[in-house]
């Protein structure tokens, strides 16, 4: 049951097709600049979209939904409520009439429909600058299956927010994490995914050993997490199709954990610890090679890649306290890139390149901070008891990331923040929830 339920969450989308424009398309003067700054959210209107067949209503109403939930949520955009229109498209083919969502300072207007036929799902779309009374971009057209409805609105949603940020979406992708349950002091741990916005949950494995700090390949089909389920950590990959998983065969050592897949996902990096010294390695998942990174007599660990594959930062107590390094990919000598007050750990590099994130201790409070690749220009984002395990979306634009509440009854829960310090908001799991690792658009 649970591999057929995970193997629908997969099944691809038909490519998108572009639609005719009705009227002349163009790249309009809509946009946001997404910057450090207070930004005034965009308005937008999204009327439900028509349902083109007899049974597609419900459909119709879920995925303008969730398109218009994944645009809010962002904090960029704000929707016009619906009681606010004066007027609403009879068809999907229908003329704009621009003065109408002029008059209640619509910016953007979002239309489509929906059809079904069978198990097939098709929605299609078009977004249009209100003010200068033209379709921004061409319509697009998704098709799938039922079961995929959800994603269909997530891939609407990008959609609309590329075209309006010039900068990817991030909303169709999926998060793997470690799901908790039971009293504090005993608490039962299993790998669980669900899409970013915390829908379509399921779990990848069982309670019966505990498994910490799951991480996603860059394609997004395999993770690497460690397991206790032979009485000690051991890093083991699992497919997340048919759920089937191994252990890696790592460098001999008391403990192998921290685990991360190298650009091409044909290697993992990760720790070992041998006789109180722990260094990070590289192995070959296809040869079995292995080969040391760094070598000195500290604790190394957390190793997480550059999006170029050139570059690794991880965290080292080398200095006397723990701090960020960077250091090539090869090995070599570490570059110190902290120098704030406080411990600095679980560093993670952006998509984009341009920002590492990472947890800070300091004064009693835990972080999650980000700062150039040189370590200038550190932010902190948050501030709690305790906040840990940053992971980026898809665009590098969003952290999500683990915070702890205190007392006997508290217990980890996912946060989102954006690169700003903005839009913090819970991300809905079901139950205790921590060590998110947010995956690549889906294909």
């Amino acid at each position: 049951m649970l591999t057929r339920t995970i193997a629908l969450l997969l099944l691809p989308l038909v490519a998108a097709t572009a639609i005719p424009a009705p009227a002349l398309a163009q790249d309009g003067p809509l946009r946001i600049t997404i910057s450090e700054g207070v930004i005034e959210p965009l308005p937008f209107a999204i009327p439900t979209f028509q349902a083109e067949t007899a049974g597609a209503e419900q459909l119709a109403a879920d995925i303008t939904r969730v398109a218009a939930q994944d645009l809010t949520g962002t904090g960029l955009f704000r929707e016009i409520p619906a009681a606010s229109f004066i007027s609403t498209p009879a068809s999907f083919s229908s003329p704009v009439a621009y003065p109408d969502w002029r008059a209640i300072n619509a910016q953007a207007l979002i239309t489509g429909a929906v059809a079904v036929n069978g198990d097939q799902l098709t929605v299609k779309f078009r977004l249009y600058d209100v003010f200068t009374g033209a379709e921004l971009g061409e319509g697009l057209q998704f098709a799938g299956t039922r079961g995929g409805w959800r994603r269909m609105g997530h891939k609407v949603a990008d959609a609309v927010y590329s075209r309006i940020t010039g900068e990817s979406g991030y909303f169709d992708s999926r998060v793997v994490f470690v799901s908790e349950s039971g009293p504090k002091d005993n608490r039962a741990r299993r790998l669980g995914i669900m899409d970013y916005d915390g829908e379509n949950r399921q779990f990848l494995t069982d309670s019966n050993s505990l498994v910490l700090a799951p991480r996603f390949s860059p394609s997004g089909d395999r993770v690497l997490y460690t397991s206790y389920e032979s009485g000690f950590p051991r890093i083991s990959l699992l497919d997340v199709a048919s759920v089937g998983r191994r252990q890696v065969t790592t460098v001999e050592g008391e403990m192998a954990f921290s685990p991360r897949f190298t650009k091409d996902g044909q290697s993992v990096i990760y720790s070992v610890s041998t006789g109180g010294n722990t260094d990070i390695y590289r192995t070959d998942l296809g040869s079995g090679a292995h080969t040391r990174l760094t070598s000195a007599p500290s604790i190394e660990t957390s190793p997480s890649l550059s999006p170029d594959g050139g570059r690794i930062v991880f965290e080292s107590d080398r200095s006397g306290t723990q701090q960020l390094y960077v250091m090539p990919v090869g090995g070599g000598e570490p570059q110190r890139i902290s120098f704030g007050e406080g411990r600095y750990g679980s560093p993670v590099w952006s998509p984009r390149g341009d920002l590492i994130a990472f947890t800070k201790q300091n004064a009693g409070r835990f972080h999650i901070g980000v700062m150039r690749t040189d370590g200038s220009e550190e932010r902190l984002l948050t501030s709690s008891f305790l906040d840990e395990s940053p992971s980026w979306a898809p665009n590098g634009r969003v952290l999500m990331f683990t915070r702890e509440s205190q007392g006997s009854e508290g217990g980890p829960q996912l946060y989102s923040v954006d690169i700003s310090g903005r839009n913090l908001k819970q991300v809905p799991t079901g139950g205790f929830a921590s060590d998110p690792s947010w995956g690549p658009l889906q294909q």
